[in-house]
């Protein structure tokens, strides 16, 4: 990726392709595309949750998530080139196991739900889970590392943890717990 971008509007995609960091030109619609723009979609989402207010470790955690996103989507525009490094997953792994050791074990599903941030963090996971979806249709098809899947598979699980996380941060005094899903079931077995 030698080249900067010094132009946005090219007018080279109005035919409905698009180029690839090779310099391959693709139909807009096509796997590694989609999984690019399902990529892209969740660093956005990342952004819009690092906008809000956040415990710094939090903070410090997302904003190299984002950057190795960067890469992931940088490996997906390039076949054959593996820019995300296998300890990106062992990153998120440990930041997964730190951050869900203090939480308490749940017994029922939760919601989507909670503070604004926790929200934004669900919202971000339900992405990364579709940008997995993504990559392993592409993985159908054409070859692609193994780190981009794993990665986006540990991601989400760490935003789940993460909004529960931010759930009880309370950093902007809405926080506490998470949001239980009030199960029909559930409830008849406690009567």
């Amino acid at each position: 990726m030698a080249n900067r971008l010094t132009q946005i509007a090219t007018r080279t995609g109005d035919d409905g392709t698009t180029g690839l960091g090779n310099g391959e030109r693709v139909p807009k619609d096509h796997l590694r595309v989609q999984a690019m723009g399902d990529v892209d979609e969740l660093n956005s989402h990342l952004g819009v949750l690092l906008a809000e207010r956040l415990p710094d470790d939090v903070r410090e955690l997302l904003v190299v998530v984002q950057h190795e996103l960067f890469n992931l989507g940088g490996e997906l525009s390039m076949p054959g080139f593996e820019l995300l490094k296998g300890d990106a997953v062992l990153r998120l792994d440990e930041a997964l196991a730190r951050h869900n050791a203090d939480l308490p074990r749940l017994k029922e599903f939760i919601l989507p739900a909670g503070t604004r941030s926790a929200a934004i963090a669900h919202v971000a996971r339900t992405v990364a889970r579709r940008a997995e979806r993504a990559v392993v249709a592409l993985a159908a098809h054409e070859s692609v590392n193994a780190a981009p899947r794993q990665y986006l598979n540990r991601l989400s699980d760490l935003l789940f943890v993460l909004a529960r996380v931010l759930n009880r941060a309370n950093l902007d005094g809405l926080g506490g717990d998470d949001v239980y899903w009030q199960s029909e079931r559930l409830k008849g077995q406690e009567e």
